[in-house]
């Protein structure tokens, strides 16, 4: 497995560096769950969003534009599904945890064999970028820890409802959520939910 500090992350993103998190991850550990048995994802988390440190990430990481900090939290083992967004994300782990990757342009005729997925590890306290065409889903449950917590950082509104649309080209069947494009593998539960299938091979498994 490689870590984030990893030449190989390169065309995936990248660490960042400078920010003061501390306070923005106690305070995620102490008002959010860590499930033992599922995932669970909030997109905008209030009090994540009153810290000082929300409108350095806003003006410093994204220019100024509006975003919106949630998390990612629980167990899990499994790739399940990619998604990627018209933008970055930040992820910024309170806990180790595993990031299962690929490149959106790999991707042909709407597929994406699974050995094209990479893993990488990164340490608590560590915040990363995601640039707009890296393939990425909930995180991995790193060795024996119970599970994982991880900030996650987005523009405003995104994974929230889906919008309305008529379907005008193949990309347009993957979006699953607002400013969220989705590719499952057939074995996930979001497949069952009507996401598109389109990850071939092995449903990759974190053990």
């Amino acid at each position: 497995m490689k870590t984030v500090f990893d030449e190989a992350f390169v065309p995936y993103g990248k660490v960042i560096e400078g920010y003061d998190t501390k306070e923005l991850l106690a305070v995620l550990a102490k008002v959010t769950d860590m499930p033992a048995d599922r995932v669970i994802y909030e997109p905008s988390r209030p009090e994540l969003e009153a810290l000082p440190v929300f409108e350095e990430i806003q003006d410093g990481m994204y220019g100024g534009m509006p975003v919106q900090i949630g998390y990612c939290n629980g167990n899990n083992k499994a790739l399940n599904c990619l998604e990627y967004h018209r933008d970055s994300e930040i992820n910024i782990a309170q806990t180790d945890a595993v990031f299962l990757l690929a490149a959106l342009q790999k991707v042909r005729d709407g597929k994406l064999d699974t050995k094209e997925v990479e893993a990488f590890f990164a340490p608590a306290g560590t915040c990363v970028q995601f640039y707009e065409t890296t393939l990425h889903y909930a995180p991995c449950t790193a060795g024996t820890q119970a599970g994982f917590r991880v900030i996650v950082v987005l523009p405003k509104n995104t994974n929230t409802d889906k919008p309305a649309i008529k379907e005008k080209n193949p990309e347009d069947r993957m979006l699953f959520a607002r400013n969220k494009w989705l590719i499952a593998h057939p074995d996930a539960n979001e497949a069952k939910q009507g996401a598109y299938v389109g990850l071939v091979g092995e449903n990759i498994v974190i053990d």
